[in-house]
């Protein structure tokens, strides 16, 4: 299985666990392109081996197949590596594309994107994530080999929400307050927040950055008064007492990676950055899963789950801290309401599963891994 990077891993891992709980004797080999995604992951305990994938030449796809024997290869989402797809074929070692989706201006449906469509011809399957993405592929020639599969983080989140484990120091901080949890928060998220944060002691704030880097966490303490940073709040030193000036501090600065997930479970609302950058807004399924409202800039269009949450009222586009603030409020005050559109987006969550199982099926069901 090769992914981009974390958050392609975490999609796929789904489909790897599930094939490694079918097939316990075959050798999993995981790999990655992005430093973010294989420093995080390199210990992985669910894969036998991982590493990068090398870059795509015909030299190193060649020799890389040699070498491993794939029986299957799996793509997630985003990956088209030209050299090593062709290899595949031509040893007839099936190939599939996981959890993709397609637009309209990518380069497979113009005119010119006959060398990108060759790349799609050498997929045995592609599993797509909604119904516009096949109808994309299916004008293209590709029909006969798309499934609409859905979205296998959809069946990741729920997992890591089904087997959620209490932080100790994370209730100890949140008590009996109301909770905002700010998740891969940039820059412009982070002033958005901290008018808000600042004036209003009573409400407990968690802000976990996309960045950690000594200098922007320098520049959160700046930004957000009364804060402090989780390594300082739970040392690691364990026979270290907790200061008690620390319980005047309402907002936690999270300075570590891998508790994300996990941090949404203690929200009342949460938010989501990216949404003033043009990349977009980060994972919203890891929030919205447990229940929870979520919030986010305007730059959401290529979040399929941001447009159907917005449709549903359980999401929420702000444009500056002033509708921010107004909707904070509105929220907080109206728990009723809170709690009504929670539901409704845990609901959407569970509705949208089971991407996982409609693949392997299709795996067993075509006998690709079979030794």
């Amino acid at each position: 299985m090769h992914c981009a990077s974390l958050g392609e891993f975490e999609q796929g891992r789904p489909l790897l666990e599930a094939i490694r709980h079918a097939y316990p004797k075959h050798t999993l080999l995981l790999t990655f392109f992005s430093p973010s995604g294989y420093e995080i992951r390199k210990n992985y305990a669910g894969a036998d081996i991982v590493f990068y994938l090398p870059a795509d030449s015909p030299e190193n796809a060649k020799n890389f197949i040699e070498i491993t024997h794939p029986e299957l290869a799996i793509f997630i989402k985003y990956e088209f590596w030209f050299h090593y797809l062709t290899a595949l074929k031509s040893k007839h070692i099936p190939s599939l594309l996981v959890s993709a989706i397609f637009r309209k201006g990518q380069p497979f449906f113009k005119p010119y994107g006959r060398f990108w469509r060759q790349m799609l011809g050498c997929y045995n399957q592609l599993f797509v994530q909604d119904k516009g993405s096949f109808e994309l592929l299916e004008s293209a020639g590709f029909g006969a080999n798309t499934t609409i599969s859905g979205d296998t983080r959809f069946d990741r989140v729920i997992a890591v929400a089904n087997n959620h484990t209490d932080i100790p120091e994370i209730t100890r901080f949140c008590g009996n307050s109301d909770v905002i949890v700010a998740g891969s928060t940039w820059l412009e998220d982070e002033e958005l927040l901290a008018h808000y944060a600042n004036q209003h002691p009573e409400i407990k704030f968690i802000i976990a950055p996309h960045e950690i880097d000594e200098a922007h966490l320098l520049e959160l303490e700046k930004l957000f008064k009364n804060a402090i940073r989780f390594s300082v709040y739970a040392p690691e030193d364990e026979t270290q007492e907790l200061n008690e000036s620390y319980a005047l501090q309402n907002i936690l600065i999270m300075d570590n990676m891998g508790m994300l997930s996990k941090l949404y479970h203690y929200a009342t609302l949460t938010y989501i950055g990216g949404g003033f950058g043009g990349a977009g807004i980060h994972n919203i399924l890891e929030a919205v899963v447990y229940g929870k409202p979520v919030l986010f800039g305007p730059v959401n269009q290529k979040s399929r789950e941001a447009q159907d949450l917005l449709e549903s009222g359980a999401a929420f586009t702000v444009l500056n801290a002033l509708e921010l603030e107004s909707l904070l409020d509105l929220l907080l005050k109206d728990k009723e309401k809170c709690t009504r559109l929670g539901k409704i987006a845990a609901d959407y969550v569970r509705k949208e599963s089971g991407a996982t199982v409609k693949i392997m099926d299709y795996i067993q069901e075509n006998r690709l891994l079979t030794k």
